[in-house]
C-alpha cells in the first residue's frame, strides 16, 4: 500500500543515522515499530497493581535445570 506522508526530513535524517539503517522505508516501519511496542508496554505497566495474583500459582513448576 502505497502512502504519501509529509515527513519532517531533518527527523528523519536523525533517525535514518542513528539507526544504521540504509532506507528510510525501513527506519520509518522501524520507528513505528519501537512506537507500538513502547504504548503496549505502557498499557502493561498500568495494569500492575490492579490484578489480584494467583495464590494458586506454583512458580517452582515452571523452573527447570
Amino acid at each position: 500500500m502505497a502512502t504519501n506522508l509529509a515527513i519532517d526530513h531533518e527527523l528523519l535524517s536523525e533517525a535514518l543515522d542513528i539507526s544504521g539503517l540504509k532506507t528510510k522505508k525501513d527506519t520509518v516501519n522501524l520507528a513505528l515499530k519501537e512506537f507500538i511496542n513502547k504504548r503496549k508496554q505502557v498499557e502493561i505497566i498500568e495494569l500492575f497493581g490492579k490484578m489480584d495474583p494467583d495464590s494458586n500459582y506454583d512458580y517452582k513448576k515452571g523452573r527447570t535445570r
